[in-house]
């Protein structure tokens, strides 16, 4: 039997997470999945994450979450957010900054998982190298495992791409997240790393990514600023499935997910 692992896109606020709490029990069910992977950097309101939104989401049964640029947005939340070794953020952000990018889970079934969470540069900040900190930290965890998620916080689909293709069997998948709009072009590379450009955004599909369309249109026409508020209605959950070979971390399947609320 492959691993499995369940990676469920950016979810945006109150409704996200409730759409989470519905859907993750049967999904972890349907799929058999071993590890669940949230992107949580938009759980607290649209923007950030808090250590009690945090304990919610590992409550339901998250293994692990992974972040971004959003990541910190709770300024005063962040050292105790970060503290928690199971949440991660991108590995590529200077030396210096809290909490770690990458982290090691054991399923019930005693293999050995890693995730690692990379972020962009096209469009974003101007960090350190994803593909050259990819290099480095794949060295170090594959000496504990070949089984190595990334989670790719990254604008261009072109960057993504490039990654996965860098990364094409060194690793069991490179899934994109950031920009909320789950993209179509699941496959596995001919190395045997799953990919994915974006696995898409769990919460309102009747706003603009997830915020209020009025409060993005008007900040289009006008170029100031907005304050952004999370819809309710039209909630969705998007993600991805992976299955993967315990012995030699290549990819067996990829399966997209999105359900409506």
């Amino acid at each position: 039997m492959p691993v499995k692992i369940l990676f469920i896109g950016d979810i945006i606020g109150k409704p996200g997470r409730q759409a989470l709490a519905r859907e993750l029990h049967r999904l972890v069910d349907r799929h058999n999945a071993d590890l669940v992977v949230v992107n949580g950097e938009n759980a607290a309101a649209g923007f950030g994450l808090t250590v009690d939104i945090a304990r919610e989401l590992f409550d339901l049964g998250v293994h692990c979450l992974t972040s971004g640029n959003h990541i910190w947005d709770k300024k005063e939340q962040v050292p105790l957010v970060l503290a928690d070794p199971r949440i991660i953020r991108p590995a590529n952000y200077p030396e210096g900054a809290p909490g770690m990018g990458s982290a090691l889970f054991t399923t019930p079934g005693g293999v050995k998982i890693a995730v690692l969470n990379l972020e962009g540069r096209i469009f974003m900040k101007n960090l350190d190298c994803p593909f050259r900190t990819a290099d480095r930290e794949i060295e170090r965890l594959r000496r504990e495992t070949p089984l190595i998620f990334v989670d790719f916080h990254a604008e261009a689909t072109s960057e993504k791409a490039s990654l996965g293709w860098y990364l094409d069997g060194r690793v069991s998948a490179v899934i994109g997240t950031h920009t909320h709009v789950q993209t179509a072009d699941e496959r596995i590379l001919t190395q045997g790393t799953a990919y994915m450009s974006d696995a898409g955004m769990t919460g309102s599909f009747d706003s603009v990514i997830g915020i209020g369309k009025e409060q993005a249109i008007y900040k289009f026409l006008t170029q100031l600023p907005a304050k952004f508020e999370v819809p309710k209605n039209d909630i969705r959950l998007n993600g991805v499935v992976v299955g993967i070979d315990e012995e030699s971390g290549r990819a067996l399947s990829i399966e997209r997910i999105a359900v409506s609320c």
